[in-house]
Parts: C-alpha cells; structure tokens; sequence
C-alpha cells in the first residue's frame, strides 16, 4: 500500500501535495471528519492523541466530508475556523471530499478496501471511521465512527506502528 503515500492531496488550505507529503513519513489517524455531526466532540480526543504523539512520529489527518446528512457544509474557511476556535485543532486537514460513491477520493479508494476488525472492508458507515496508517504507508487499522480515538484498541494500534 506504499502507492497510497503516493497519492495526491489538496489541503484545507488549498495546496496540492500528496498523503505522504502531509503525513510527513509519520503514522496517521486518517478521519473523515464533520463540523456539525453528533460525533464532532470526537476532535477534541483527536486533538489530544495528535498533542500526545507528535513527538513520537504520529499526525492525526481530518478529511472533510459533507456525504452525511450534509453535516460539513461550510467553506474550507468556516471549517478551518470552527476547527480551531471550537476544538483546538492543529492537525492536518484536506479539502473537503466524498468517502463514498462515483466521486470517492483516491485516498479513500485505497482506505475502503481494508477491511475493520470484524473483516468488513467497503463504503465508509458515517462521519468520524478512522484508518491508522504505518508510516511506510500500509493501513494497519480500521475503526468505526463509534470507537473514540482514545479507545484501548485505538491506542494499542498506535502504539504498535510508533
């Protein structure tokens, strides 16, 4: 899966780069994130997982996507605001993108094949499903939208990729 490092990427911010480029040859939480969604809170524990590992060789990596219940509608500006004025954010985000469908980001072509625990690999279920990424660029994990960034099984996947 090293061709997902490869991958081109447009930041939040409007640069083009690649995954590799943004993750920085660290091990990443990928999460396609949402400002207005139930589970929104979960930024605050990514936030915190991001300030914990830096350190150590990790990023957490937000894609916006606005694919369920229109729960990111704002402009890459009021994301980046929100994101930060709400929860402190200061790890990197994309451009907004689709998970799912005809116009699904390559990135998440690459992620969706992986299956989760249960070996359930396909479309992403809702806001917040998470991938951990080794920072050779395979995707080591697959959690879904409930499981908290700080869960047991989260935090043990981190730490065998650090």
């Amino acid at each position: 899966m090293s061709d997902l490092l490869d991958l081109p990427v447009t930041t939040l911010q409007g640069k083009a780069t690649t995954f590799g480029d943004l993750t920085g040859g660290r091990a990443a939480l990928v999460v396609n994130v949402a400002s207005k969604c139930g589970l929104t809170p979960q930024y605050s524990k990514l936030e915190a997982l991001h300030a914990e590992l830096a350190g150590r060789g990790f990023t957490v990596l937000g894609f916006p996507c606005n694919q369920f219940g229109g729960q990111e509608p704002g402009t890459p500006e009021e994301i980046e605001q929100f994101c930060s004025a709400t929860y402190g954010v200061t790890f990197p985000m994309t451009a907004k993108i689709d998970v799912n469908g005809a116009d699904r980001d390559p990135v998440y072509a690459a992620l969706t094949a992986v299956p989760d625990a249960d070996g359930e690999a396909g479309d992403i279920q809702w806001n917040f499903e998470k991938f951990l990424v080794a920072p050779d660029g395979r995707v080591v994990g697959r959690f879904r939208p409930r499981t908290e960034p700080d869960a047991p099984e989260v935090r043990a996947a981190i730490e065998s990729v650090l």
